[in-house]
């Protein structure tokens, strides 16, 4: 029996940024008719209030370190602000929509990240086997499309800050036992660029061997290696299909597909 397609979609923070490019994609994601989550974080918005009340924020290698203040921070913007405002925005476009963070209906739990090599903080890294999945195909089955933070937590009374793209890619493959999941990446840009000053210059298909050579040769840094990273992870545990792209193709084909 051919398993019904999922669309996991996780929107990166320029977009959230970006009040019309958001409303724009919003509109997209609501018209979609098959069953779909949207994942989210929230960085920009995140890293504006820190600034703002003196709180420095850390980043290693496109990840954030989250230490205590920073966690408050993150989790009023993630699972407050920015995903209540998202779950608005898709009532008032008649998408049926439900706001979640990772310990609600324990739906993501994580385990805070080994302080070795680096210390983290109060990151959290998720497993897929862990996450609730049968709550989540419950509410997609009612026709609800969950819209899931990256703010995660350990089981134990803390919450954990998670990566946005890790999350959506541990949903794709929990999921993926009852569903063709699609795993979607969209951002401000057409997808992998090889120069990313040039819209131009998109890499519409991307294999094991040429991402190796693009990391090589300096031409994919900072928080691309860990999208791309989770979307091998993702295909090696039976993910149907994993695409980079602009926001505001998400209803088209037009980006980057990662390949084996």
């Amino acid at each position: 029996m051919e398993k019904p397609v999922l669309h996991i979609i996780k929107i990166g923070g320029n977009v959230i940024d970006d009040k019309q490019a958001l409303f724009s994609f919003l509109m997209e994601f609501a018209l979609l008719n098959e069953p779909k989550i949207l994942v989210h974080g929230g960085g920009i918005l995140a890293t504006r209030l820190a600034e703002q009340l003196a709180i420095p924020t850390q980043m290693y290698e496109g990840r954030r370190v989250t230490d205590e203040e920073s966690l408050k921070i993150v989790t009023m913007v993630y699972a407050g602000l920015i995903n209540k405002q998202i779950v608005a925005q898709l009532q008032a476009q008649h998408c049926n929509a439900i706001g979640l963070s990772g310990a609600d209906a324990n739906v993501i739990p994580a385990t805070r990240r080994n302080p070795v090599p680096v210390d983290f903080g109060f990151v959290g890294d998720v497993a897929p086997s862990t996450i609730n999945a049968s709550f989540l195909e419950n509410l997609i089955q009612q026709g609800i499309a969950p819209v899931c933070c990256a703010i995660t937590h350990d089981q134990k009374g803390s919450l954990l800050n998670s990566n946005a793209d890790t999350v959506a890619a541990a949903l794709a493959i929990a999921l993926s036992a009852h569903f063709e999941t699609h795993l979607i990446f969209c951002f401000e840009k057409e997808g992998v660029l090889s120069n990313t000053d040039d819209t131009s210059s998109l890499i519409p298909e991307i294999t094991r061997v040429k991402y190796q050579e693009l990391k090589e040769n300096k031409l994919i840094t900072g928080g691309m290696i860990p999208k791309i990273d989770n979307a091998y992870k993702a295909i090696d545990a039976g993910v149907k299909k994993v695409i980079i792209k602009h926001a505001r193709n998400l209803k088209n084909t037009i980006g980057t597909i990662i390949v084996d």
